[in-house]
Protein backbone atom coordinates (compact mmCIF):
# COMPACT_ATOMS: atom_id res chain seq x y z
CA UNK A 1 0.00 0.00 0.00
CA UNK A 2 1.23 3.15 -1.33
CA UNK A 3 1.00 6.15 1.26
CA UNK A 4 1.19 9.81 0.38
CA UNK A 5 4.02 11.51 2.68
CA UNK A 6 2.64 14.83 1.86
CA UNK A 7 -0.68 14.15 2.99
CA UNK A 8 1.00 12.43 6.20
CA UNK A 9 3.06 15.67 7.30
CA UNK A 10 -0.08 17.79 6.14
CA UNK A 11 -1.89 16.66 8.70
CA UNK A 12 0.96 16.60 10.95
CA UNK A 13 0.96 20.29 10.69
CA UNK A 14 -2.31 21.04 11.08
CA UNK A 15 -2.52 19.14 14.17
CA UNK A 16 0.60 21.19 15.70
CA UNK A 17 -1.15 24.74 14.70
CA UNK A 18 -4.33 23.60 16.50
CA UNK A 19 -2.09 22.62 19.77
CA UNK A 20 0.05 25.73 19.55
CA UNK A 21 -2.40 27.97 20.58
CA UNK A 22 -3.70 25.78 23.72
CA UNK A 23 0.39 25.81 24.67
CA UNK A 24 0.61 29.26 24.54
CA UNK A 25 -2.29 29.74 26.42
CA UNK A 26 -0.86 27.64 28.99
CA UNK A 27 2.11 29.59 29.15
CA UNK A 28 0.83 33.06 29.39
CA UNK A 29 0.98 33.03 33.49
CA UNK A 30 -2.73 34.37 33.64
CA UNK A 31 -6.01 32.26 34.06
CA UNK A 32 -9.59 33.03 33.46
CA UNK A 33 -11.08 32.03 36.77
CA UNK A 34 -15.39 31.80 37.06
CA UNK A 35 -17.14 35.30 38.39
CA UNK A 36 -18.19 33.24 41.27
CA UNK A 37 -15.10 31.12 42.16
CA UNK A 38 -14.05 32.57 46.28
CA UNK A 39 -11.06 32.92 47.34
CA UNK A 40 -9.63 30.65 50.23
CA UNK A 41 -7.07 28.90 51.96
CA UNK A 42 -7.53 24.70 51.23
CA UNK A 43 -6.02 22.02 54.14
CA UNK A 44 -7.13 18.32 52.59
CA UNK A 45 -7.37 16.62 56.19
CA UNK A 46 -7.93 13.14 54.38
CA UNK A 47 -10.03 13.04 51.05
CA UNK A 48 -12.62 14.05 50.77
CA UNK A 49 -12.52 15.57 54.52
CA UNK A 50 -11.26 19.24 53.55
CA UNK A 51 -10.47 22.31 56.32
CA UNK A 52 -11.51 25.64 53.56
CA UNK A 53 -10.66 28.76 56.18
CA UNK A 54 -10.87 27.07 59.18
CA UNK A 55 -14.10 25.49 58.31
CA UNK A 56 -14.40 21.77 57.68
CA UNK A 57 -15.93 20.71 54.31
CA UNK A 58 -15.99 18.14 51.95
CA UNK A 59 -14.98 17.64 48.06
CA UNK A 60 -17.46 16.61 45.33
CA UNK A 61 -17.99 13.91 43.78
CA UNK A 62 -15.78 14.26 40.78
CA UNK A 63 -14.29 17.69 42.04
CA UNK A 64 -11.47 18.93 40.31
CA UNK A 65 -7.80 20.27 41.57
CA UNK A 66 -5.88 22.28 39.37
CA UNK A 67 -2.54 23.31 40.35
CA UNK A 68 -0.10 26.20 39.30
CA UNK A 69 0.50 24.93 35.83
CA UNK A 70 -3.28 24.15 35.41
CA UNK A 71 -3.09 20.56 35.33
CA UNK A 72 -5.29 18.10 37.85
CA UNK A 73 -3.96 16.77 40.70
CA UNK A 74 -5.59 14.38 43.50
CA UNK A 75 -6.26 15.53 46.72
CA UNK A 76 -4.25 12.90 48.11
CA UNK A 77 -0.72 14.46 47.01
CA UNK A 78 -2.14 17.90 49.08
CA UNK A 79 -2.39 16.18 52.51
CA UNK A 80 -2.37 19.15 55.39
CA UNK A 81 -0.85 21.76 52.86
CA UNK A 82 -2.11 25.33 53.69
CA UNK A 83 -2.99 26.56 50.22
CA UNK A 84 -4.17 29.89 49.06
CA UNK A 85 -6.78 28.81 46.42
CA UNK A 86 -9.53 30.16 43.85
CA UNK A 87 -12.64 27.57 44.13
CA UNK A 88 -16.13 27.31 43.24
CA UNK A 89 -19.33 25.04 45.24
CA UNK A 90 -21.84 23.17 44.02
CA UNK A 91 -25.39 22.84 45.44
CA UNK A 92 -24.37 21.05 48.52
CA UNK A 93 -22.38 23.61 49.25
CA UNK A 94 -19.35 20.64 48.49
CA UNK A 95 -16.53 22.04 47.18
CA UNK A 96 -16.72 21.32 43.20
CA UNK A 97 -13.49 23.56 41.58
CA UNK A 98 -10.04 24.21 43.11
CA UNK A 99 -6.87 26.24 41.76
CA UNK A 100 -4.22 26.49 43.41
CA UNK A 101 -2.68 30.02 42.97
CA UNK A 102 0.35 31.57 41.99
CA UNK A 103 1.82 34.38 44.20
CA UNK A 104 0.67 36.81 41.80
CA UNK A 105 -2.57 35.32 41.16
CA UNK A 106 -3.16 35.32 45.03
CA UNK A 107 -2.21 39.15 45.13
CA UNK A 108 -5.67 39.96 43.12
CA UNK A 109 -8.38 40.60 45.60
CA UNK A 110 -11.23 38.06 45.64
CA UNK A 111 -14.32 38.03 47.60
CA UNK A 112 -15.05 34.86 49.85
CA UNK A 113 -16.01 32.68 52.36
CA UNK A 114 -13.89 34.25 55.43
CA UNK A 115 -14.04 33.00 58.65
CA UNK A 116 -16.99 33.75 60.70
CA UNK A 117 -17.26 33.44 64.49
CA UNK A 118 -19.42 35.02 67.02
CA UNK A 119 -16.56 35.71 69.41
CA UNK A 120 -13.10 37.48 69.33
CA UNK A 121 -10.29 35.80 70.56
CA UNK A 122 -8.54 37.82 73.31
CA UNK A 123 -4.85 37.70 70.62
CA UNK A 124 -7.08 39.72 68.29
CA UNK A 125 -7.91 42.83 70.59
CA UNK A 126 -5.83 45.76 70.29
CA UNK A 127 -3.15 46.20 72.29
CA UNK A 128 -3.56 48.80 75.02
CA UNK A 129 -1.43 51.99 74.78
CA UNK A 130 1.81 52.08 77.03
CA UNK A 131 0.98 53.99 80.27
CA UNK A 132 3.71 56.81 80.54
CA UNK A 133 4.67 58.16 84.13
Amino acid sequence: MNRCPLAFSASTLAALLIALPLSAQAQSGTRDFPAKALRGTLVVVQPPNVIMDDRATRLSPGARIHNTNNTLVLSSSLLNQKLVVNYTVDLRDQIQNVWILTEAEAQEKRAGFGVQRNFVFESLLPKPAAASN
